[in-house]
């Protein structure tokens, strides 16, 4: 069952700080339901958004889509389809420091989940627009 705890999230909240500074972008680190490491990147000079928007348009799968507005969330397995250049270098870079002790050793064809946490990124909150700046 995953799970993650305060202390974990302590061990690894200076690691993603930096990268947050790095590239000069305001987030915050959480922890939801005790199973899931949350980050939130409320504002900064990268345009996720426009970025997300310009790359999934050009996929064919997604020939239907709305594009997003105000925020959006990451999927962490399709992060670099969806994303180029300094999203893209970002999102390398801040999704292992998440990850660090974290394992899956999951088996989706015998319906057996294992992972030590979940990671998630948002860009911006529904109820807050990401800030551009």
């Amino acid at each position: 069952m995953a799970y993650i705890g305060q202390d974990k999230k302590a061990l690894i909240a200076p690691k993603v700080k930096a990268i947050l500074k790095k590239y000069n972008l305001k987030g915050s680190l959480s922890i939801r339901n005790h199973m899931a490491l949350v980050l939130t990147v409320t504002g900064g000079s990268i345009d996720f958004i426009g970025n997300f928007n310009e790359t999934v348009s050009k996929l064919a799968s997604f020939r239907t889509y709305t594009p997003a507005k105000d925020s959006i969330q990451v999927n962490p397995y399709w992060y670099k389809d969806h994303f180029t250049g300094p999203a893209l270098d970002f999102l390398k870079e801040v999704l292992p420091a998440m990850n660090d002790g974290n394992h899956d050793n999951s088996d989706i064809q015998t319906d057996f989940f294992d992972v030590g946490w979940y990671v998630d990124i948002n860009i911006g909150r529904w109820n807050k627009p990401y800030n551009l700046v």
